[in-house]
């Protein structure tokens, strides 16, 4: 299978997805929007993942590539692509499904658990435990789109995953990280933390909670089986 993903800064990375990825032998290859690479010809992928970034969908004005990635993942779920938004991706395909994308009312920064929603059902919740515990970091949140299902929540943010149709999935938290990815993160979006607030834990918070990798791990290798389960057909 071939895998496509689009990098938006140089320390946003694929993580444990990586790892998956060489596991199962699949081809991969990738966009850096930092080094002004092309967006590649549809007909080449059969499975896109988008991964976060400090910016925002509509800083248009600061970043010139953002209204051709926004049409291209458009296009991918018209071409009935499987597709997998992480953070900001999650927020890219919300807003190529036509949802409103803004700040939200606060930043969540750290280790915190979800609420999984089970009023519906997708075998993509089997993947999580009971309100597990996952890793964020975004100050942005978006609408639902009109045509997606919600998968999970916070008190403080509603929408934190979600599905549209059986191919497309947008985590608003990072499954992917590891330990050192995590670092990497501290180390070049570390000022964040000094806004502090009910939902922005410390660094060193942040790399002391070490029991919740595998766990997240298990989840996302669920969710890359199911959706490249999905790109096959």
């Amino acid at each position: 299978m071939n895998i496509h993903w689009i990098q938006h800064v140089p320390f946003e990375k694929l993580g444990n997805i990586e790892e998956w990825i060489a596991s199962n032998n699949h081809q991969l290859s990738c966009t850096k929007q930092f080094n002004g690479d092309p967006l590649p010809d549809l007909k080449d992928i059969d499975f896109l993942i988008v991964m976060g970034g400090p910016m925002s969908v509509y800083d248009t004005d600061k970043y010139s590539w953002l209204d051709d990635e926004l049409q291209f993942i458009k296009s991918a779920i018209a071409h009935n692509k499987a597709v997998l938004g992480i953070c900001l991706g999650s927020q890219f395909i919300a807003a190529s499904a036509g949802a409103k994308v803004y700040p939200g009312s606060m930043k969540e920064i750290g280790w915190f658990p979800i609420q999984i929603h089970d009023y519906f059902t997708s075998d993509v919740i089997s993947f999580f435990s009971n309100n597990p515990t996952v890793f964020h970091w975004h100050g942005d949140t978006f609408d639902l789109p009109d045509n997606a299902e919600l998968l999970a929540s916070t008190n403080e943010v509603k929408n934190q995953a979600y599905m549209i149709g059986n191919k497309v999935i947008g985590l608003q938290f990072h499954l992917e990280q590891t330990q050192e990815t995590v670092k990497e993160m501290l180390l070049y979006c570390g000022e964040e933390l000094t806004s502090g607030g009910q939902k922005v834990q410390s660094s060193q918070s942040i790399i002391d909670n070490k029991l919740n990798f595998e766990a997240n791990k298990k989840a996302m290798f669920g969710i890359l089986d199911y959706l490249s389960s999905k790109a096959s057909h």
